[in-house]
């Protein structure tokens, strides 16, 4: 079932959060008929870090995309279909393996006892739910933990939405992708035709021989060889350097000097309002016009980027001032940001993203000026020589038990009052098992944070999905007011212009 996903126009920051792909992001397929997407056996020491920090429940890095359809799929067509994907894509069908004694990096591994009938669900809303209902059960979803011996994903299909529509909650681990890795992986999978295709490749279950302990202690030994290879390149590199030792000097300090401004957490204070913490989550969604949003930005000399994470801030300063605390306008508050580094090496798939810290001007009440300031920012954010530097450090410490590995991760996090993600989507029309698909919202986890919105291009829509901490946002209903109102007020630069 291939699909076409356009790109978005402008210029932006990166995948989560920057500039959108402007190639088609389908996988290329092997001769087998596999998609080429996530076929590396190793984690990153990212991924890894991602894994263990797990420990804590509180940072479980749990997605769930719902996807809203125009009528409710056959069940025996949609099982085949999702089977087909199984078989299209092995990652599908592995489960993460634990080193031998738990020391090491985890892998990837063909779980032997997958079970297709485990990770599909159907559901049904009871009468009157409607879009509130849906959104209700995602969130119960979500916070229901992926059983961690199995392959990391789930997906239910619930029917019982007004006029015979329906929706899938498709619920994964972030360890699996990011979000650009999401948007490669859906253009590959969904299709452009409301009738089935004969002409699809239809490769067999993929197979792999048992696991045995000499094998795993030969893989642990190969991966240690490989840590020490990277680390003596990199040794060479610093020795290489000393040819000048007063510019290797230089450029050493600058580094390390911002890979402390990358690794902390931004300057900024938290806003008081949001000071409380919880494992609940709660779900709310916008609707907001492609077209519109990027020609606000335009407007200013912004992207659209920009003008998303000023609509945010808008909407922050709003909810702060009427839970009885207004903000100054030199009031900064502290957010992250996934920007992609994905090089041309990497294969689709997998999480290539590094964290931009941001002190953002949350206090500026003119919507174009904000837009102005936070481009200005992001440019800085972006110019770090050290944004990278996540990736070497992720390496050691994900080799950490998974208890301190937490304490690290939420130490790091739980300062934050937001994270923001921008993510391609399917710019042209794609089915579910003939169904089309109408919205897509993906709602990523809360590690730690008070709240983590995320936008995706559906069509000319950009679907806005929030993931709030229930502890943190006192007024949940005036919260979505005021998003809705921090999006309009940066519109209206657009409609002016």
């Amino acid at each position: 079932m291939s699909s076409q996903a356009g790109s978005q126009a402008g210029s932006q920051a990166g995948s989560q959060a920057g500039s959108q792909a402007k190639a088609d992001p389908t996988p290329p397929r092997g001769d087998d008929g596999r998609l080429l997407w996530s076929r590396s056996e190793e984690l990153t020491g990212f991924e890894a870090l991602m894994w263990r920090v797990e420990a804590d429940p509180r940072m479980r890095s749990t997605v769930v995309l719902v996807e809203t359809l125009d009528l409710e799929p056959d069940w025996d067509r949609f099982v085949a279909a999702t089977d087909w994907a199984s078989r299209v894509v092995p990652r599908f069908r592995e489960r993460i393996v634990t080193p031998f004694l738990g020391a090491g990096t985890p892998h990837w591994a063909l779980d032997p006892d997958f079970d297709l009938h485990y990770h599909l669900r159907r559901l049904r809303l009871p009468d009157g739910a409607g879009r509130e209902g849906l959104f209700t059960l995602a969130e119960q979803i979500a916070m229901t933990p992926l059983d961690p011996s199995r392959p990391l994903w789930e997906a239910t299909l619930v029917g019982g939405l007004p006029d015979g529509a329906a929706a899938l909650v498709f619920k994964l681990s972030h360890v699996l992708s990011d979000g650009m890795g999401l948007a490669q992986l859906l253009a590959g999978l969904h299709s452009r035709t409301r009738e089935p295709m004969s002409d699809k490749p239809q490769p067999p279950p993929p197979s792999a021989p048992p696991a045995t302990l000499p094998g795993e202690l030969v893989r642990q030994v190969r991966s240690d060889l490989g840590l020490v290879g990277g680390a003596a390149k990199g040794l060479l590199g610093m020795a290489a350097s000393l040819i000048r030792p007063d510019r290797a000097v230089r450029d050493a300090t600058a580094y390390l000097v911002s890979a402390a401004r990358v690794l902390s957490p931004p300057p900024a204070p938290p806003l008081a309002v949001l000071a409380d913490r919880s494992p609940s989550w709660r779900f709310r969604t916008l609707d907001v016009p492609f077209a519109d949003l990027r020609a606000a930005g335009k407007s200013v000399g912004g992207s659209i980027n920009d003008a998303y994470l000023a609509s945010l801030l808008g909407a922050f300063r709003r909810y702060s001032a009427r839970r009885g605390d207004p903000l100054p306008p030199d009031r900064l508050m502290p957010v992250t940001l996934p920007v992609s580094i994905r090089r041309e090496e990497h294969e689709p798939g997998g999480n290539h993203f590094a964290p931009a810290r941001l002190s953002a001007p949350v206090g500026i009440v003119d919507p174009g000026v904000r837009v102005t300031e936070v481009r200005r920012r992001m440019k800085v954010a972006l110019a770090e020589p050290a944004l990278e530097s996540i990736e070497i450090v992720s390496a050691g410490l994900a080799r950490l038990p998974g208890a301190v590995v937490a304490r690290f991760g939420g130490g790091a996090t739980r300062s934050n009052d937001l994270q923001a993600s921008n993510i391609p989507g399917l710019r042209a029309d794609a089915y579910l098992a003939g169904a089309r698909i109408e919205r897509s919202y993906p709602f990523a986890p809360l590690p730690g944070c008070a709240a983590m919105i995320a936008m995706v291009t559906h069509g000319d829509t950009c679907c806005v999905a929030a993931n709030l901490d229930a502890a943190s946002f006192a007024d949940l209903d005036g919260f979505t007011q005021d998003l809705a109102d921090g999006f309009g007020e940066v519109l209206a630069l657009g409609a002016r212009a």
